[in-house]
């Protein structure tokens, strides 16, 4: 195609959009407009169709002793660039239940994450969190308290 002379034609400011106003070209412009796509029609049909083409390469490589793949460079080159496995996050272990629903027991919580919904449920009619905690398994991490700079271990006197 000549797109030298395409750029200079004053009504196609985009040659490779094809946006052509042929409104207000003149004769000059458009015989060179016509003699370029003829030009451009003829290569274009004078061209092998490309899946002969790619057979045909295909067919060659393989009668070298070559993929295509390896005549290209699309699988060597990710070969040679190492496997790097994603990167995965640590999960966190399985906890002990440290409160239960008194109405159902399946429902559980560890204290860990969100608030269930059963738990703040009856938590907002005017119950404490402390009041579900599963006997024996120690006090309510509802309300913490900074353990920093408190004794933890009281003599007996």
């Amino acid at each position: 195609m000549n797109r030298p002379l395409l750029d200079r034609l004053p009504g196609c400011p985009d040659p490779s959009g094809m946006t052509i106003d042929v409104e207000h070209l003149s004769l000059r412009e458009l015989n060179a407009l016509v003699t370029a796509a003829e030009q451009r029609r003829a290569l274009v049909a004078s061209r092998r169709p490309v899946a002969v083409v790619r057979r045909k390469l295909i067919a060659f490589a393989a009668q070298c002793g070559y993929t295509i793949e390896e005549l290209i460079g699309a699988a060597p080159a990710e070969a040679a660039a190492p496997v790097r496995k994603p990167a995965t996050r640590r999960r966190a272990g399985k906890v002990a239940a440290k409160y239960r629903d008194p109405d159902n027991k399946r429902n559980t919580w560890s204290g860990r994450g969100r608030m269930p919904r059963w738990l703040a449920e009856k938590t907002k009619h005017g119950r404490s969190p402390a009041d579900f905690l599963i006997p024996g398994l120690g006090r309510s991490d509802v309300r913490k308290s900074s353990a920093i700079g408190q004794r933890t271990v009281f003599k007996q006197s």
